[in-house]
């Protein structure tokens, strides 16, 4: 695979190695990034290690009569305002739902205290057994709520893969490992193996001679695995595809047909996104089996997300971005272009103006994407440059402001983009750069989409995109006031 192409590579700080790290100044002295999640927490400096490992995790000998919950390493708690598209539950716990007490004991480390209303649908339809397809928007909690049920259903005294999660993307299927790991690490020995193309065969096919329960895979990596004979999938009980639309697409469809043709006449098929075209309804109909329905999408777009566009021409793009820069709140920021050569293009400039930027993209050596996408997440620079690469699923809870510094042809695209902002009900902003090629586009995104995309003011609110922190969101007051809490419950998310 190509690696990435930088041109003048001594004309610029840091960009003597093509790895889509650009290095500008220090971070200003001001500069801190808020309290990352723990799906996305990486367990080894090098996320590379990461794709096609099988990880083992124990459990910590909580005994009968223990006081469980008082043992548990919460994380630090997410006092930000949350918008009614993570809120507006109907009060369910997760204890609610009969899962394992270790299960239970992942998920409250995750700092998920309450199921989102996505998870509340999904979680008890999972558990019975029963197909899916489930339409919820970016940012709202669909890998747990896919992942809970998963993991509660394997059955650690079987020794093959009992389940196989789908995902469009190598970043992707790394963060769902990731989430799948931490979840997992008490329940004494479930194993998680993450393949995704661009990495060693040979090291998957020796950890597939080894016990493995949980595949998370891109579909090219897992079919070629499949066909070798290595990784054995007749006794799969549940497929997961995440970001299913894309998995659908002319892309992969050919591929995700073939994949299930090696899986068994009776399992589970679990479909999660946030667009379903009439692709997936022709899937639906020709591989599930009375699928329950699950549509959380009375409108597109994250309540929290607020969308500006600013009308320029071609050359005054880098200098409105410069201005961005300058007068906006940025923790941290994606930006989008419509082309490899552009996102280096613009990595480099940004990095001429005096900021610290990383790209990352499909052409890319993979041990490059994996540093890149490890170190952008635990917030060791504020800006990302990239492809649409980066549009599926990818969650990383600083990111306040997005950009498209080219503005997308289609509203799918459009709104995969802008929901890296605004995740799991807090507060984002999105700014376009429209040229006058781009005017029409913005009217037909507007109005296939049913939202509002504002002329950029002089001056943007910093309380639309800059978290405001609580010491108990809405919600949790209004409970506060009906019910105190028992003792011993985890704290709010």
């Amino acid at each position: 695979m190509a690696t990435a192409r930088t041109e003048n590579p001594t004309s610029v700080m840091g960009l003597g190695k093509p790895n889509g790290q650009l290095r500008g100044p220090p971070k200003p002295a001001g500069f801190q990034s808020l309290p990352l999640s723990s799906a996305t927490l990486q367990t080894k400096a090098s996320s590379g290690s990461q794709v096609g490992s099988t990880v083992s995790q124990t459990s910590d000998g909580i005994r009968f009569g223990d006081d469980w919950k008082k043992c548990l390493q919460l994380p630090p708690k997410d006092c930000r305002m949350r918008t009614s598209d993570v809120t507006s539950t109907k009060g369910n716990e997760f204890e609610d739902y009969c899962l394992k007490r270790e299960l239970l004991m992942g998920i409250f480390e995750m700092g998920w205290e309450k199921p989102s209303p996505i998870q509340e649908e999904s979680i008890p339809i999972a558990l019975s057994g029963r197909d899916i397809l489930a339409r919820a928007k970016n940012g709202t909690g669909k890998s747990g709520a896919y992942l809970i049920p998963l993991l509660e259903r394997i059955d650690l005294k079987k020794d093959h893969i009992q389940a196989m999660v789908l995902v469009p993307t190598r970043e992707l299927a790394l963060q769902v490992s990731q989430i799948s790991i931490q979840i997992s690490k008490h329940m004494g020995g479930v194993k998680v193996m993450a393949t995704t193309g661009g990495t060693n065969l040979r090291d998957d096919i020796m950890r597939l001679d080894e016990t493995v329960h949980v595949v998370i895979a891109t579909p090219g990596r897992i079919l070629d695995l499949i066909k070798k004979g290595v990784a054995k999938v007749d006794r799969v009980q549940i497929l997961v595809m995440d970001e299913a639309d894309k998995l659908l697409s002319q892309d992969f469809v050919v591929l995700i047909e073939e994949i299930i043709s090696f899986t068994a006449k009776h399992r589970q098929i679990l479909l999660y996104s946030a667009t379903f075209p009439v692709t997936v309804q022709k899937f639906m109909s020709k591989h599930l089996q009375k699928p329950y329905e699950i549509n959380l999408m009375d409108e597109l777009t994250l309540k929290g997300i607020t969308q500006y566009y600013a009308y320029v021409t071609e050359r005054q793009k880098v200098h409105c971005l410069n201005t961005l820069f300058s007068r906006l709140q940025i923790n941290q920021s994606i930006i989008f272009c419509n082309s490899t050569q552009r996102v280096e293009l613009l990595a480099k400039k940004i990095t001429q103006l005096g900021y610290s930027c990383f790209y990352i993209h499909a052409k890319m050596m993979q041990e490059y994407r994996n540093r890149v996408f490890h170190d952008f997440r635990n917030g060791l620079c504020r800006n990302l440059v990239c492809t649409d690469l980066f549009t599926r699923g990818i969650d990383i809870q600083s990111v306040n402001v997005v950009i498209n510094f080219d503005f997308p042809k289609n509203a799918e695209t459009y709104l995969h983009r802008i929901g890296r902002s605004g995740r799991y009900g807090h507060l984002g902003l999105a700014i376009n750069l429209i040229t006058s090629e781009d005017r029409f586009n913005l009217k037909g995104i507007e109005d296939q989409l049913v939202t509002d995309i504002k002329p950029i003011p002089g001056t943007i609110d910093k309380s639309l995109y800059v978290a405001e922190f609580h010491s108990l969101d809405p919600d949790a007051e209004e409970i506060e006031r009906e019910a105190p809490r028992k003792s011993g419950e985890p704290n709010a998310r």
